[in-house]
């Protein structure tokens, strides 16, 4: 067995047994097979002979997705069968994640998702995530568009910005004995939720993406207040992820996420990308394990803070790319 087959086995059947030494395993593995975050960690001087630790593993910083091709393989013929792109206007400016196993994605997200909301037949979901259809090959429509299929229901769909066809939906639907999730992009919720009359108890609402440049910028709290208003609910439900990784961490309220097992948050400092934070609030690196043909080890541009067991996401460090799933700010 391969040793990307066996990492991506241990995440699918037995994600909790992910330990340092594996994770140092696979920094080794993609330092050898990966030719751009070789070249990235000689250059930090972060080569295998200076990490010892989890703390001394350089994470490469996510905008080398826009320029070059990131993979690991024993075969550099870039076999991939998939690419995702994030969002933006022309093709310089959007990163492109290589994906040479498209069903190991839909079987980690949909691990994942179900982890933390049961079996998704059990579900109907309604999909509003209108600037994310416009980008045919974004990761997230990829991953609802499996879902969707998994419910194995008529109703479940991707509904656009059409408010007046989803309370259609959502009438017929009262009879169903299925729980409703309605997966929006926060810009299209809030617009819905400002011209709600109706309360919506009993319905899951689960925003991502931010305003993407339609609305003002909010807080996380005060959008979820706004939203938590419009809808008459008492929780709004959040999806963190992003193109260059193929792990999801979700909210189920307060903004307080859960990572999963083999998906790893580290705060840094701002200032600083190898200076570590145990506690506080800092830049995030992130150790996605479902990353290993790719790279596992990314320094992204959220700001992030560490309570307890849980992680918020604050918003985005100053100057960098407003973008993706991760625009609300402080």
């Amino acid at each position: 067995m391969s040793f990307d087959t066996e990492i991506k086995g241990i995440l699918l059947d037995t994600p909790d047994t992910i330990n340092e030494d594996l994770i140092l395993e696979v920094y080794k593995y993609q330092y050898t097979f990966n030719t751009i975050y070789k070249e990235y960690s000689d250059t930090v001087k972060k080569s295998p002979e200076f990490v010892k630790t989890i703390q001394d593993i350089p994470f490469l910083p996510i905008s080398f997705f826009k320029n070059h091709l990131i993979e690991t393989g024993r075969v550099k013929t870039n076999t991939s069968k998939l690419v995702f792109y994030s969002s933006g206007t022309t093709s310089s400016n959007r990163s492109a994640h290589y994906v040479s196993d498209p069903e190991f994605y839909k079987q980690r997200s949909q691990q994942i998702f179900e982890k933390y909301y049961g079996s998704l037949s059990d579900y109907i979901i309604l999909a509003v995530l209108p600037s994310y259809e416009e980008n045919k090959s974004s990761s997230l429509i990829f991953m609802i568009q499996h879902f969707i299929t998994v419910t194995n229901n008529k109703a479940s769909g991707f509904y656009s910005f059409d408010t007046k066809k989803i309370k259609e939906m959502l009438a017929e639907l009262k009879q169903e004995y299925k729980k409703i999730l309605i997966w929006g992009v926060s810009y299209a919720l809030l617009d819905w939720a400002d011209q709600e009359t109706e309360i919506y108890s009993d319905i899951i609402f689960l925003e991502t993406g931010g305003m993407k440049g339609r609305r003002k910028e909010l807080s996380r709290p005060e959008l979820h207040a706004q939203l938590k208003k419009g809808f008459g609910v008492k929780q709004i439900h959040s999806e963190y992820g992003m193109t260059e990784l193929l792990s999801q961490a979700y909210s189920l309220g307060e903004g307080t996420y859960q990572f999963p097992a083999g998906f790893i948050p580290i705060l840094r400092e701002t200032n600083d990308p190898f200076q570590h934070i145990i506690k506080g609030s800092g830049g995030m690196n992130l150790i996605d394990l479902a990353n290993i043909d790719s790279c596992c080890f990314i320094e992204s541009q959220d700001i992030g803070r560490i309570t307890d067991l849980t992680f918020e996401i604050l918003g985005r460090i100053d100057s960098s790319d407003v973008r993706g799933c991760n625009l609300l700010y402080i």
